[in-house]
């Protein structure tokens, strides 16, 4: 029995009078199991109080929480092909996809949008868990182009948020290539001069992790955050070997390197900022100060003016 379902919430149904009170007041914390009321989860982006546990946000909320005054513009992605493979499981890979679209409202796992952070321009592509499992297909490739490129346009930093189970299944090696090709769109980037930001958030895995979310000149992960390709599971399962204990959180691969900093996630925002103003340089131009001449560098001649001896 339900204890919240089944008693307290009829009382409250019956308290107000009538059916109209929501069904999504309350959220349970998957860490520790408690309960959270919608608008304390609001305050604190999504952030257990009782634990600290960082729950996945949907891109959306992602990009309001990171642009300035939570304003943006979405960038068009080309369309690709839906169902390059005529894929069926239990269901139609078109239909996973419709349903993925109902709940999302997003064309596909990937959101690119550009505007300002901390009045510095940046172009953002976010993932999404919640449209199957942030996984990797054609239109998540083609996504981190337009983003890289977008950003060589307007001479912006790129900012990845990634949160993904990795490839997607349904599109075969397709979906595989496009780790090389968001690499290329990262070497392009690269090329340019601009600064390329990961922030890593639960979880990061597969081949997300073994492609563009792994090849920031800055990695920033979120506390708690899974990040590695293959599952835990698999590996110990492979090297007959118990793995050590928090393997593959964020927390152990800032111990070993693999991350630059772990980063709560109220203040990410203020940390890309100060990351931005330091790669970006957008402070006013130091004085050019003159060089001395060739003269004025010349050892002084002792003679000169010495004092005369009296006679």
């Amino acid at each position: 029995m339900n204890w919240l379902k089944n008693f307290v919430r009829p009382k409250l149904r019956k308290l107000v009078g009538g059916n109209d009170l929501p069904d999504n007041l309350w959220h349970k914390c998957s860490e520790c199991s408690q309960m959270i009321f919608h608008r304390d989860l609001e305050k604190h982006l999504h952030v257990c109080q009782h634990c600290g546990h960082h729950m996945r946000l949907p891109a959306r909320l992602r990009l309001q929480m990171l642009f300035d005054g939570g304003e943006y513009k979405t960038a068009e992605v080309p369309r690709t092909a839906e169902d390059p493979l005529k894929f069926r499981d239990r269901l139609k890979y078109t239909e996973r996809l419709k349903e993925a679209r109902d709940s999302t409202g997003a064309d596909d796992a990937l959101r690119v949008a550009h505007g300002k952070i901390g009045g510095i321009g940046v172009v953002i592509a976010a993932l999404d868990f919640g449209f199957m499992g942030g996984s990797m297909g054609l239109a998540v490739g083609e996504g981190v182009l337009t983003a890289a490129r977008l950003a060589v346009v307007q001479g912006s930093a790129l900012i990845v948020v990634s949160s993904s189970g990795g490839a997607r299944m349904q599109e075969g090696i397709q979906s595989l290539m496009q780790m090389p090709r968001t690499t290329i769109a990262i070497g392009e980037l690269r090329e340019a001069g601009l600064p390329y930001i990961v922030v890593l958030s639960d979880p990061t895995t597969g081949g997300v992790s073994a492609s563009f979310a792994m090849l920031g000149d800055i990695a920033i992960a979120e506390p708690g955050a899974v990040i590695g390709f293959a599952g835990a599971r698999v590996i110990e399962q492979t090297i007959r070997e118990t793995l050590p204990e928090g393997f593959q959180r964020a927390e152990y691969l800032l111990d070993h390197g693999m991350v630059d900093m772990v980063v709560h996630r109220r203040e990410l925002r203020g940390t890309l900022i100060r990351v931005l103003s330091l790669l970006k340089n957008q402070g006013p131009p130091g004085k050019v100060l003159a060089m001395p001449d060739a003269e004025s560098d010349a050892p002084a001649d002792p003679e000169k003016g010495r004092t005369p001896a009296p006679d």
